[in-house]
């Protein structure tokens, strides 16, 4: 089994260590080229109006597709990945809890202050409010 730092030279990195990842990305790019060629050269080319029409799972078209909807929808959604994303960065300190001590922890008391903090600037806001 050979392991990474015998690729090394002298326990140096030289640009001869990414000579195999160079080889690799160059072969992956001109492969999705080739079947992106091959396919466009090879493939059917049959084009009319019926061809041309949306296709909406076999259910037929009903109207115009740019009504408009309410925010309030959008506003849900983004605030649920923000704050969902949020709550992703509690999983390093709890791994490594006992490692940070308490400069660790004071970080992340000011970490979820900061997070409540947004919260209720967003509930008072009004944000989470569907009746108006």
């Amino acid at each position: 089994m050979v392991h990474f730092f015998l690729l090394q030279a002298d326990g140096i990195n030289s640009a001869d260590n990414y000579l195999p990842i160079a080889l690799q990305l160059i072969f992956a790019v001109g492969l999705i080229a080739t079947i992106i060629w091959g396919s466009n050269l090879l493939g059917p080319k049959r084009k009319g109006t019926e061809k041309l029409q949306n296709f909406e799972s076999g259910i037929a078209i009903k109207g115009n597709a740019r009504q408009p909807m309410a925010i309030k929808y959008f506003l849900v959604a983004i605030l649920f990945v923000l704050f969902d994303v949020e709550v992703i960065f509690f999983y390093p300190y709890a791994v490594n809890f006992r490692a940070l001590g308490w400069h660790g922890f004071l970080a992340i008391i000011m970490f979820v202050s900061l997070f409540l903090a947004g919260f209720i600037y967003i509930f008072k806001k009004g944000a989470l409010k569907w009746e108006e």
